[in-house]
């Protein structure tokens, strides 16, 4: 950026929580390069706990889409929205992301009135309308951990190692200690994650059985499940080998279940991004999404998938040879024996 350095930036990312922990590099990039910048994130109040006291922020936007429904015809979701303008507009930001790329955050960071707005050059739904600087992603930035390191290195963002900084929550951590102790889970434990906001993302439920078999009698460990609560009784279904925490922990309190873990095995879903990012041991199966753009940051061999390095740069494969059901109890479970041993 040229000029003088940035006082006020604004990053965009209201979901999901996989996605949040892959712009947390970007955030850290930020901070490295402008230290005295107040630094604001746009999320959905749903996530919003994850980066909840984060060294890094100096304030927080939340975008509740449900109160902001029909604002056209609703006078109180009209005043709401009327309200979010004008908190973005009073932010004065010198500068704003929009790392997630969709027509409603576009608007968003144009509505800011800043003169410097950073999106994706492919941005869907038109977005890139809204941006003064589009950004392109290419061979180097096929992964979105460095497609938004890109987006802020082209802010005057200085280049550096990817930091995945999470904020540390005692009293998260000491609800987990209490919860596992009333589970009786005293001991080592693997987590598995079993669900997914997308059903073509699950691996299938029998198949987590089994493997939760053999991880506790190769490893002697306690399994531990986790999800939300509409996922509960679709846990429940892998028995009661497996100690069901679908619904009983917050988003906070999943980094100290996390952090703690002796392994975890998940689909590519938001608990095994942030277990990816504390760089404990981990396994994530990928079905149609590209590994390549979301895997665990530079842990090539945490990937099960069919074909993980040959689909360039396409977020989606519509090809069946990488539908989930091809990977096999087999495959996860030799991984999963490489990143514990």
């Amino acid at each position: 950026m040229m000029g003088d350095e940035p006082r006020r930036i604004l990053i965009i990312k209201p979901s999901a929580l996989g996605d949040i922990v892959l712009a947390l590099p970007a955030l850290s990039a930020l901070r490295r390069s402008f230290p005295n910048a107040k630094i604001s994130w746009f999320v959905r109040p749903e996530f919003a706990p994850l980066i909840t006291g984060h060294p890094f922020i100096s304030d927080i936007i939340l975008f509740d889409r449900r109160k902001l429904a029909k604002w056209w015809c609703s006078p109180g979701s009209f005043n709401t929205l009327s309200s979010l303008v004008k908190q973005l507009r009073a932010g004065k930001f010198d500068l704003v992301f929009d790392f997630q790329g969709l027509f409603r955050t576009g608007f968003f960071s144009w509505v800011t009135g800043s003169k410097k707005r950073f999106g994706m050059a492919g941005a869907r739904e038109l977005a890139h309308l809204f941006y003064t600087d589009k950004i392109s992603q290419d061979a180097s930035s096929v992964h979105l951990v460095d497609y938004y390191l890109k987006m802020a290195a082209s802010a005057g963002a200085k280049q550096g190692g990817a930091e995945f900084k999470l904020p540390e929550d005692a009293g998260a951590a000491e609800k987990i200690d209490k919860l596992l102790k009333s589970q009786g889970v005293n001991a080592k434990y693997a987590v598995i994650v079993p669900g997914a906001a997308q059903p073509n993302k699950r691996w299938p439920i029998e198949r987590f059985a089994e493997l939760a078999g053999k991880i506790s009698e190769r490893f002697g460990l306690s399994i531990v499940a986790t999800g939300s609560q509409g996922e509960r009784e679709y846990i429940e279904a892998i028995g009661k080998r497996v100690i069901n925490l679908a619904g009983k922990t917050s988003v906070c309190e999943l980094v100290p279940l996390m952090k703690r873990a002796s392994l975890v095995v998940s689909n590519d879903t938001g608990p095994g991004h942030i277990a990816a990012a504390l760089g404990v041991p981990v396994v994530m199966i990928f079905g149609p999404t590209n590994p390549a753009r979301v895997c665990p940051y530079k842990r090539p061999q945490c990937v099960v998938s069919v074909e993980p390095n040959g689909r360039g740069m396409k977020a989606d494969s519509y090809d069946p040879r990488h539908d989930i059901a091809h990977i096999t109890v087999e495959q996860v479970f030799e991984m999963a024996c490489k990143q514990v041993s």
